[in-house]
């Protein structure tokens, strides 16, 4: 009974020091810290909660510990040098490269010691949302926002009243005064006066016919002039910001995020149209970015919403984020077309982005001192890193083109223009002088062949 009772007791004793090895495990780190380096260095391919192109790693050092009874040592040696780790031979390390696709994960041998004790500390104990002072001060501006709101409409109640007053008070007197005009009319004193004045149309015609002629020649200018100036504007489209099928923010990515242009729109620069993106380019980054979390919200959308339009593109491309892999059953994206030059003109985006492009920045920003732009693109489409949605930022009427080519100097000093048009620069330099301009209507930007086919 003494022997039972002293082993027990000691199988308590063990069971505690296991539970407080266990406990020392989680208390090693700062999570605070390891919330910061995880977000430096993780993100791009693990989350907490789920899995993406890594496993989730949320409670990983508790998992790891039961499902295969390996501790933070070999996390350590498994972060600073996976490779390397899988090269020693170890079983574990081998499988998780299997499991995810031959998917390398970076090394990270700047991480010290304690850097990671803080990340794995926040992976299992992450600290705890701190929302009360958001909630409120969000609260507070709600609440403000209401009654400011309310004294508005207050106030715009009490304006359309006395409006009101106003019209019916202006309504009497025009009555009162038309009173007064009919028992003038009445009067013997306008009777022989009455005579003279003409009484129907005919009779005002007969007399004033000069006049009404002058009248209907202005009228027949005028609406000439109107239906010459609405037919100069079939097809001018500024302005035009058509809802697409996939909510897409140039603010969030060209502006916020700093992308360039040419990252989606690679075409433009090597050749002659600038296509939509095909939804692969999307995916590069959306494949482990599955949720918005960007400072900046447009005015109406929430989270939510930007989540519900990623979600879009994993519907499209068929990609399931929660087994990391494709689907194969892809839905096409019917985008709506906002720049599309009719058919019989010719323009070539590679030859403005690459030949031009610095002329025609220069030009710009001395034409717009005011409103400078730091990419080509911008020339002509505006400041598309402004846009929520993208719109027609210009004419795109031939009038528009030919002044831009009337005013916009050629830059001689551009590879291409240098040796392209050699012969002819120098040939520009004897007629007109070394110190005379060339813009680009000299090098046949006014001909008709140029964009016309």
């Amino acid at each position: 009974m003494i022997s039972w009772r002293k082993h027990y007791k000691r199988g308590l004793i063990a069971i505690g020091l296991l539970l407080s090895t266990s406990a020392s495990i989680y208390a090693q780190g700062d999570a605070k810290n390891g919330e910061k380096l995880f977000k430096a260095n993780c993100t791009a391919c693990h989350a907490l909660d789920k899995q993406m192109v890594g496993p989730a790693l949320g409670g990983v050092v508790d998992r790891l510990k039961k499902e295969q009874n390996l501790d933070t040592d070999w996390l350590h040696k498994w972060i600073k040098d996976n490779k390397a780790l899988r090269a020693s031979g170890d079983k574990y390390a081998n499988e998780v490269y299997e499991k995810f696709n031959k998917t390398e994960m970076p090394a990270f041998p700047a991480l010290s010691d304690q850097d990671i004790d803080d990340i794995l500390e926040y992976t299992t104990n992450p600290p705890a949302p701190e929302p009360a002072a958001d909630a409120a001060a969000t609260a507070g501006t709600d609440s403000m926002a209401a009654l400011e709101a309310a004294n508005k409409e207050s106030a715009n109640s009490k304006i359309i009243l006395i409006s009101l007053f106003a019209i019916g008070g202006l309504l009497l007197w025009l009555l009162f005064k038309l009173r007064q005009l009919v028992k003038l009319q009445q009067s013997e004193e306008l009777a022989g006066l009455n005579e003279t004045r003409a009484t129907s149309f005919a009779d005002m015609y007969k007399r004033y016919h000069y006049v009404g002629k002058g009248i209907l020649v202005v009228l027949g200018v005028l609406a000439a002039y109107g239906i010459w100036n609405w037919m100069m504007w079939i097809g001018v489209y500024k302005g035009y910001k058509p809802e697409q099928p996939i909510y897409f923010s140039h603010k969030i990515h060209a502006g916020e995020n700093k992308i360039d242009c040419q990252l989606c729109h690679s075409s433009a620069k090597y050749g002659k149209v600038s296509e939509i993106p095909s939804m692969n380019v999307c995916m590069n980054c959306h494949r482990t970015i599955s949720e918005y979390n960007g400072k900046y919200m447009e005015p109406g959308k929430d989270k939510a919403f930007y989540d519900g339009e990623i979600k879009k593109i994993y519907a499209a491309t068929g990609w399931d984020p929660e087994k990391q892999q494709y689907t194969g059953k892809t839905q096409p994206v019917e985008w709506t077309r906002i720049h599309n030059m009719p058919d019989f003109v010719y323009f070539n985006h590679s030859q403005h982005v690459v030949a031009g492009e610095q002329a025609i920045i220069n030009s710009f920003n001395k034409k717009n001192p005011d409103a400078k732009i730091d990419v080509v693109c911008k020339a002509c489409h505006g400041q598309i890193d402004t846009m929520n949605v993208v719109q027609m930022a210009n004419d795109f009427t031939m009038g528009w083109c030919i002044e831009c080519h009337r005013t916009t100097e050629v830059d001689m000093n551009n590879g291409y223009n240098k040796e392209y048009f050699k012969n002819l620069h120098e040939k520009l330099k004897k007629q007109y002088g070394s110190g005379t301009k060339i813009t680009v209507d000299a090098i046949g930007g006014l001909e008709c062949g140029k964009c016309h086919y």
